[in-house]
C-alpha cells in the first residue's frame, strides 16, 4: 500500500489499463441492449433498459454495491462507507440513448463509476459511494430530458408525467406499468447524506482533441431553450398555382431556417438548430400548407440565449407578415444556464493535474444530469476527449488511454474528497474513519 493525498491509501499494483479495457468491453456488452436490432437505441422504461439494468446490475454487486432500481427506473448501486451515518458521493450519469446512437455517451461515466469502486478492491472509505445509471437524460420517448435525475431530485412534476409518447402512453401510465413489474422498486429519492455529485462524460466536441488533451474539468453547462415554431401557409398544386400567389410554408421555413443560421454564426458562443422539420401535406407535387420546426438555442449566458430566441422568433414573425403566413411559436423547455461548485472544480482541476493533465476548465454545450443534480447537490463534471468531435452516432469512439487517465483522475478526486468534506459537521468529519 502507498500513502495517498488526504491520508488515504491506494493500492500500488491497481491496474488502471486493465480497468480501463474492462470499461470498454462494458460499453460493448451494453451496445447489444437495444430496442432496434442494428442499431443502438434505448428509451425510457423499454425493454432495451431492462435488459441494459440487469446486465449493469451484475457488474454493480460483483464490484461490492448494493444494487436497487427506483420507481423511475434509474439503478442505483451502493458501495458503503466505514460508518453507516457517513456522508456520500454520488457518481452518475445516464443509460439511455438517442436512436442510432454511439456506445459511450452517458454510458462510459456509469463504467467509471463502477470501475472506481472496483479499484477501491474492497477498501472503505470514510464516505460512501453511490453510482446511479440514470433511466432518462435524452427525453427521447416523452420530450422531456432528464427524467431520471428530475425523480431523484423531486422535480418530476404532474404537467411532466401527463405527458405522452408516439403510442399514445402517458408517463405517469408507463410509470405505473414499470412499479407493478417491480415492486421491490425504492423511492427515487436524494439520500440526506449526498454531499456531492461527480459525472464523467464524453466530451461530445472537438476542443480537447484540438487542444491534446485527454480530459478536461466543466465549470458552466449552457442554458438551453427549446421551441417548435408552425408556419401555416396554404397548399396548392405545383403544376396549376403560379409562384406570385403562393404561400409556401416551407419556403417560409427555409427562409428563417437560414436567416437562423446567418445571425447565430455572428453570435460568439452561441448555437442554434433545427433537426425536426414536418412538411404537410409531404407530396411531390403539392405546394407545403403546414410546415413544423423545431429550435434548439444554448448559450453559456441566459441573457444572450434569451435575446436570442426572441430575435429568432421575431424574425419568423416578420418573414411570416411579408409572405402572408401565419407563424406559431410553443417554448417547450427552457434550461438555465447551470455554474458547476468552485470547491468541486478546484478538486477535479488538482485530480487532473495529480496525474500529469494541464486542468482545461470548459464550458459544456450539450445538456448533462449534472444540470439538474446542480441545484441540490454540490456538483462537477470531468470531460473525456471525442475523437473527432462526433457524438450522438455510431461513429462516437473513446481513447482506451483517455479512459485510464479519467480512473486515475477520479481516484485522485475520492483522495481528495475527505479534505472537502470538512466543510460540513464536525459529526460527519469524525465518521472519516480510514
Amino acid at each position: 500500500m502507498r500513502t495517498m493525498p488526504g491520508g488515504q491509501t491506494a493500492t500500488a499494483e491497481t491496474d488502471f489499463d486493465a480497468l480501463a479495457a474492462t470499461a470498454l468491453t462494458r460499453c460493448d456488452t451494453v451496445a447489444e441492449c437495444t430496442d432496434e436490432p442494428g442499431r443502438i437505441t434505448r428509451t425510457f422504461l423499454s425493454p432495451a433498459m431492462e435488459r441494459c439494468n440487469r446486465v449493469v446490475q451484475e457488474w454493480m454487486q460483483a464490484a461490492g454495491m448494493v444494487v436497487n432500481v427506483d420507481r423511475a427506473g434509474n439503478l442505483r448501486g451502493y458501495y458503503s462507507a466505514s460508518s453507516e451515518a457517513a456522508p456520500r458521493l454520488i457518481i452518475g450519469s445516464h443509460l439511455d440513448t438517442v436512436p442510432n446512437a454511439g456506445r459511450y455517451d452517458g454510458v462510459l461515466g456509469v463504467m467509471l463509476g463502477i470501475g472506481l469502486v472496483e479499484a477501491l478492491a474492497g477498501r472503505r472509505l470514510c464516505f460512501g459511494i453511490e453510482v446511479i445509471g440514470f433511466s432518462d437524460e435524452e427525453g427521447v420517448r416523452y420530450g422531456l430530458p432528464f427524467i431520471g435525475s428530475r425523480a431523484v431530485t423531486s422535480t418530476l412534476l404532474a404537467p411532466h408525467l401527463a405527458r405522452r409518447d408516439a403510442a399514445g402512453v402517458a408517463m405517469y401510465a408507463a410509470l405505473d406499468r414499470f412499479q407493478a413489474a417491480h415492486p421491490d422498486a425504492i423511492d427515487p429519492e436524494l439520500d440526506a447524506r449526498a454531499r456531492a455529485y461527480l459525472e464523467f462524460h464524453i466530451e461530445q466536441g472537438p476542443i480537447l482533441e484540438h487542444a491534446g488533451l485527454a480530459l478536461g474539468v466543466v465549470e458552466t453547462i449552457a442554458g438551453q431553450s427549446r421551441a417548435t415554431i408552425t408556419f401555416q401557409g396554404k397548399s396548392g398544386h405545383a403544376g396549376t398555382t403560379p409562384m406570385f400567389l403562393r404561400r409556401d410554408a416551407l419556403a417560409a421555413a427555409a427562409e428563417w431556417l437560414t436567416a437562423v443560421e446567418s445571425a447565430a454564426s455572428r453570435m460568439p458562443g452561441l448555437v442554434a438548430t433545427t433537426g425536426r422539420i414536418s412538411c404537410e401535406p409531404d407530396a411531390a407535387n403539392v405546394i407545403p400548407g403546414l410546415v413544423r420546426c423545431s429550435l434548439d438555442v444554448r448559450h453559456a449566458d441566459d441573457v444572450i440565449r434569451r435575446a436570442a430566441v426572441e430575435d429568432f422568433l421575431c424574425r419568423a414573425e416578420a418573414i411570416g407578415v411579408r409572405r402572408e403566413i401565419e407563424v406559431e411559436h410553443v417554448l417547450e423547455f427552457e434550461q438555465a444556464a447551470v455554474g458547476l461548485d468552485l470547491a468541486l472544480v478546484k478538486l477535479a482541476d488538482r485530480a487532473v493535474s495529480d496525474i500529469g493533465i494541464s486542468p482545461r476548465h470548459m464550458t459544456s454545450g450539450a445538456g448533462h444530469d449534472a444540470m439538474i443534480m446542480a441545484a441540490h447537490v454540490p456538483s462537477v463534471m470531468i470531460f473525456l476527449r471525442s475523437p473527432g468531435g462526433i457524438s450522438h452516432h455510431p461513429d462516437e469512439a473513446v481513447y482506451a488511454g483517455d479512459i485510464a487517465a479519467a480512473l486515475r483522475a477520479g481516484m485522485s478526486f475520492l483522495e481528495g474528497f475527505e479534505a472537502h468534506l470538512e466543510q460540513f459537521s464536525e459529526s460527519e468529519r469524525k465518521s472519516c474513519t480510514i
